[in-house]
Parts: structure tokens; sequence; C-alpha cells
């Protein structure tokens, strides 16, 4: 069954919100004008082919094969040079005793803002938004929702451990999407927009493996599935263009699209310091 599909948040013709398919790209940057967009260039649902059996126009709900990844490029793609809200630098150098952790939980717009809205006063030094866990070098947004560069869309959060621990991040991880509804959050559906953690030490490693096996147990018992989050080594951080970023904040777009949701469940490990 193939239908015009509004990508963003809006029932499909089979209930369910979506339900059943697979989307390619679900949100567009202003400049890419299909049919249905606003030619003022505000963000609207974009209308697209899609395929009830569970692709779209060949991408899968698997990962590509390495050897079939877009090649990508040399040039990395311009970094904004501070954060909109925190006002502190989105690329390294960071702050001497810093600490990186990388996290994919879906759409990214909603995910940085839980990271940053816990503050710079409890921890936060900046945050941002970019891809990780593929294949493609300095892969464009477009390519990334092809699911043909390998990457999910991800959080870097640079944080300060002597405010706000690793564990206290992994907590607003886990409870800030669903971690066993493997290629997709909610309507967002993709290979983009599995749950991971890309850890950078062998401490880091540890706390996702054993914050994940407690939180497993909690899950079953409220009536969820196996948790499928990728818990894998760190590579290279690639920021994203600089309209995704902060995507937002008030000062961008204080009522934009925003498609992450927990489940409700509370992760028995440490205690997160949230701000306002």
């Amino acid at each position: 069954m193939r239908s015009l599909l509004p990508v963003c948040g809006v029932s499909s013709p089979l209930g369910g919100r979506g339900r059943g398919t697979s989307l390619m790209c679900s949100r567009l940057h202003p400049g890419i004008q299909p049919q249905t967009a606003d030619t003022r260039g505000a963000f609207h649902p974009v209308f697209c082919i899609a395929d009830y059996s569970g692709s779209m126009f060949g991408q899968k709900l698997t990962m590509v094969d390495p050897a079939r990844a877009l090649p990508g490029r040399d040039t990395p793609i311009p970094v904004p040079p501070h954060h909109e809200v925190l006002g502190t630098p989105l690329a390294p150098p960071y702050p001497e005793g810093s600490e990186v952790a990388d996290f994919g939980m879906g759409c990214f717009w909603g995910v940085e803002r839980t990271f940053w809205r816990i503050g710079a006063e409890n921890g936060i030094v900046t945050t941002a938004a970019g891809y990780a866990g593929g294949y493609t070098p300095n892969p464009t947004y477009e390519e990334v929702c092809s699911g043909l560069t390998g990457h999910t869309e991800a959080v870097r959060v640079v944080f300060d451990p002597r405010k706000i621990s690793y564990t206290d991040l992994l907590k607003v991880f886990w409870e800030g999407h669903d971690p066993t509804q493997g290629m997709r959050q909610g309507n967002d559906i993709g290979t983009q927009y599995r749950s991971a953690v890309f850890y950078h030490s062998e401490a880091q490693q540890a706390a996702a493996e054993a914050t994940r096996d407690a939180f497993q147990p909690v899950l079953t018992a409220s009536g969820y599935g196996s948790i499928t989050t990728e818990i894998a080594a760190a590579g290279p951080f690639y920021f994203a263009e600089d309209y995704h970023q902060q995507y937002l904040a008030d000062t961008k777009n204080p009522n934009g699209y925003c498609g992450v949701g927990g489940t409700g469940v509370s992760c028995p490990v440490g205690v997160a310091r949230t701000g306002d």
C-alpha cells in the first residue's frame, strides 16, 4: 500500500500515527522547497510517498552496508562559534576538566534541548547536534536522512564531572526516550533515529551497560520490550548544520517540532540534576 503521508507527527491512513511506515526525511531545511513547503521558509509537514511494507525509495530499517555508504567529503560542516543558549563554544577545545558524552535518542532537536536545560549551574558546559555511529565522513543532513551514511542523529554533551556525573546524564538519557523501539523514535522512523550511547572511556562503557541492565527489568515490568540501544565506542562526531544547532531555542524556533518522549518509567540509577 502506498499513500501520501505527512511525516511529522500526523496520523497515517492506517492509524497509529505513522506506525508501520518508513520515512526518509521527516524534517527539511527551510532552503528545501517541496511542493507543500511555505515559500516564506517556515517548517511544515512534508508530504512524500511512503511504502507501508516498511521501506521508502529502497530505504530499509537495517544499517547500510559500509561498502554501499555514501562517500561524503573531506570538508567539515562549519560550526557556529557559540551556543545559542549557553553562550559557550560548540567545538573543542573544551574547558580543562570537562568530559564528553554522545547520545542518540531520536530527533536531535528535542534531545539537545533536554540536556541544555539541565543548565550550566548544574554542570552542562555545552551541547551540540550532530551525526555519529556511521561510515560517511562529514555527512549532510539530507544524506543522513537517506539512511545511506549509517549515522544516527546524536547530541554531544560536554559536562563538568564535579557538578554532574556521567551516570546522572545516563539517567536523563534512559528516561528521555523509549530505548526499546529499534530503528525509530515515535513517528520518526529510520536508522538515523536509533537509540545509541557512544562511550569515550571504559568507565563510560561500564556505566552505560550497568544502567541499561538496571533499567531493563523495570521496563519489562511496565510492559516494554527489550532495550535495543546501541552501546559502542565513540568514533567521529560530525557537527550538524548551523540551522540544527539549538533549533528549539526561544530565539530560533520556540514552537518547533519535538518528537522526543520517554516511557514514563524511572531508571533506578543516580539522581539527575535538572534546571528549571
